[in-house]
């Protein structure tokens, strides 16, 4: 038995796990080492909230101490410019497709509750993307990524 959105190719546990749905970060290829990490963690954090599909089942070593669940497939991080980004975040809402953003605003805030207002502060068609997150079927996904690549 397969978990939503994961089909594999053949019927052994060895054989490869082919996912018919996609996790993928777009961050905008200027942003120093430390913000790429930064962002990435933040945007990805929001998909397992909302999104309980995307998560697999908790883990354990051999001594039996527990660890938390990740996601049950890999994050793709990609890059592009500004104009990339906003051009995704259009095709991601015309989709309709799960996601997340960051704006440059929010490296200035220090919390949680000053992000949510910062964001909302401006209009969507005027945020100064710096990330995005967004999950849904691959081939809805890989359009809205259409031009950005995948990051080095």
């Amino acid at each position: 038995m397969t978990s939503p959105g994961m089909t594999t190719g053949m019927t052994t546990d060895t054989s490869p796990v082919r996912f018919d749905t996609k996790i993928a970060v777009l961050l905008r290829e200027d942003l120093a080492l430390w913000q790429r990490l930064n962002v990435t963690a933040f945007l990805v954090s929001g998909l397992g909230t909302r999104l309980p599909e995307v998560i697999g089942e908790p883990y354990a070593d051999a001594d039996g101490t527990p660890y938390l669940p990740m996601f049950r497939q890999p994050v793709l991080v990609f890059e592009g410019t500004g104009e990339a980004l906003t051009a995704a975040h259009g095709r991601a809402l015309a989709r309709e497709l799960p996601r997340a953003v960051f704006t440059s605003d929010l490296f200035a805030t220090g919390n949680d509750r000053d992000n949510r207002a910062a964001v909302r502060a401006v209009p969507a068609d005027r945020l100064d993307l710096v990330g995005l997150a967004v999950y849904g079927p691959r081939n809805a996904v890989d359009k809205v990524l259409k031009g950005a690549r995948m990051h080095r």
